[in-house]
């Protein structure tokens, strides 16, 4: 049996190895998605079954859940691995997300025995398919969405099939920067295999072999432990997204929670069905964003394949929720994912009365712009999410400008956008009466605008909460949803669907302003503090239904 000594050092060397690998490709990354909006993650997984070992502190968390399936995938792939060797996978169904998030998964020997995967995921701008991006709104199967790379070998001895990046590269945009961030992906591999055999040459295998299980055990009792001190019994909560892109009806996930004394049982069964858009979801993206909910509730257990042992996930394929090919789905990791991460929310609120959130602002609302930069001469894909309010929650108003709840990922720097691409932003700012009323308000969501000032570009965007505003709890009020407004050649332009649209043909001057949702409230808004609203009228913050605080007697 290890020390404790032992163990813990066995435990930061793990997690150290992913940070640092996770640095090397922001680092060497070519997009500023990734450089730095740190739309990645890096991860350890075991050789056998796939399961997380380690991972980085600021890896993107619906990557990682995800890529224990892309990990199980390669370790399932007959015929063998050999030093080496790094396989690409981007398939939704063999432990993907959408197209765009590409996984690296590469083998490291130690002594000619398989001691473990590393795996680097990074969302590369665009993937080809019908509009720059990936993000195609009307697609109804998923070669329109990009290519799809199952899990071949991209390296076979160290060094690239070049046939293979060939052929991927053929069918991408802006071909030179998707090299570049291959390149900075498999770096990133190379540097943590280099501190795994370090990490080996100072410990037997057989030693940490024994920390990595002893780390799962410890994270599964640890979840053990906070699941009893829930209230047993079943409990039921839904909500929607707007649509799928194609067919204007809500898309329902419909959650029953099961507390038993010692695991939790998430049944997705009277979800919708599968849809003709691209709002369906795999069940690796699926379970991914349960195992990132449940952390958001207990940041403290160390994450790694222990916390999910106690972990359930139904959703069966009569779902959207676990679609298989041929089935669009590049709404799934960004938005799919985050109402999956509302409605376990909403369920576990149930079960630990006054312990969660407001639901948070709940859509990445993905932009991507493309085309041909005369000023620069040379084509781009430009790709931006940007932030929204945080959930407000017992002792605390939610943050304002905060990420997703599936992500640790920043908003790129503008600058570094305005020097890359056409575009301008006019305007980056809280958006004044976004937030969820309540004892506790939610966070405020953003309002940006940006306009194209050179050339002509295609415009897609992505994203939901339009209709289906993040709800409050214990009392709280819900939050202002989606607005996407366009100016194009002087006249205005709403989505039909509100906040999907894809291929729109703008021009220079043309302009596109996004208000992104708030937080959910906490507790009835009547019961919050003076001081508070006294505060918000100073930060000239307003109610989620437009008016000051301080003039709703109700509010105060």
């Amino acid at each position: 049996m290890l020390d404790p000594i032992t163990l813990t050092v066995l435990h930061h060397r793990l997690q150290q190895i992913t940070e640092e690998m996770d640095v090397i490709l922001d680092r060497a990354a070519f997009s500023p998605i990734i450089s730095e909006g740190q739309d990645r993650a890096s991860g350890i997984f075991d050789p056998v079954d796939g399961k997380l070992i380690a991972q980085g502190a600021t890896g993107m968390p619906i990557h990682i859940g995800a890529m224990q399936y892309a990990a199980a995938t390669i370790a399932r792939r007959p015929g063998g691995h050999a030093p080496g060797d790094i396989y690409i996978i981007n398939d939704p169904y063999k432990g993907g997300t959408h197209l765009m998030d590409v996984k690296l998964i590469m083998p490291v020997f130690v002594e000619g025995k398989l001691c473990c995967f590393l795996g680097s995921s990074g969302h590369w701008p665009d993937i080809g398919g019908a509009v720059p991006g990936g993000f195609v709104t009307r697609a109804v199967e998923v070669q329109q969405e990009g290519i799809r790379i199952g899990g071949q070998r991209i390296c076979r001895g160290g060094e690239i099939e070049q046939d293979l990046l060939d052929l991927i590269l053929d069918n991408v945009r802006v071909p030179e920067q998707r090299v570049g961030d291959l390149k900075a992906q498999i770096a990133s591999l190379r540097a943590g295999e280099a501190q795994i055999e370090r990490l080996l040459s100072e410990y037997l295998l057989e030693v940490v072999e024994e920390a990595i299980a002893a780390l799962r055990r410890t994270s599964a009792n640890l979840m053990i432990e906070r699941i009893a001190t829930l209230k047993p019994g079943c409990y039921s909560f839904e909500d929607a997204l707007d649509n799928d892109g194609v067919e204007d009806n809500p898309l329902w996930i419909r959650l029953d929670l099961t507390v038993e004394p010692d695991r939790l049982v998430f049944d997705f069964s009277r979800s919708s069905p599968p849809c003709r858009g691209p709002m369906n979801s795999v069940i690796s993206t699926t379970a991914s964003a349960v195992f990132v909910a449940l952390k958001h509730i207990y940041p403290e257990i160390p994450m790694n394949g222990g916390c999910f042992d106690p972990v359930e996930v139904i959703a069966p394929e009569t779902t959207f929720l676990n679609v298989g090919y041929p089935k669009p789905v590049s709404g799934c990791a960004a938005e799919v994912s985050q109402r999956v991460v509302d409605v376990v929310f909403g369920a576990m609120a149930q079960a630990a009365p006054g312990e969660l959130t407001g639901a948070p602002f709940g859509s990445a609302i993905n932009v991507t712009i493309g085309g041909f930069d005369p000023g620069q001469k040379k084509h781009y894909v430009f790709y931006f999410y940007s932030g929204g309010g945080a959930g407000g929650y017992q002792g605390g108003d939610g943050l304002s400008n905060a990420c997703s709840t599936v992500g640790l990922a920043k908003t790129p720097p503008l600058e570094v956008v305005e020097q890359q691409t056409p575009i301008l932003f006019e305007r980056y700012a809280l958006r004044e009466g976004s937030a969820g009323s309540g004892q506790f308000r939610g966070g405020l969501g953003v309002e940006y605008k940006l306009r194209l000032m050179r050339g002509e570009a295609r415009l897609s965007v992505l994203g939901d909460r339009a209709k289906f505003q993040p709800y409050g709890i214990e009392g709280g009020l819900p939050a202002a949803g989606t607005r996407i407004d366009m100016e194009i050649s002087g006249d205005g332009y709403t989505p039909p669907m509100l906040a999907k649209d894809e291929g729109i043909v703008i021009s220079s001057g043309d302009t596109f302003t996004c208000r992104t949702p708030g937080g959910g409230g906490f507790g009835e808004p009547a019961r919050r503090d003076p001081q508070r609203i006294v505060r918000d009228l100073a930060n000239g913050f307003v109610a989620s239904d437009g008016q000051k605080i301080s003039e709703s007697k109700e509010l105060i």
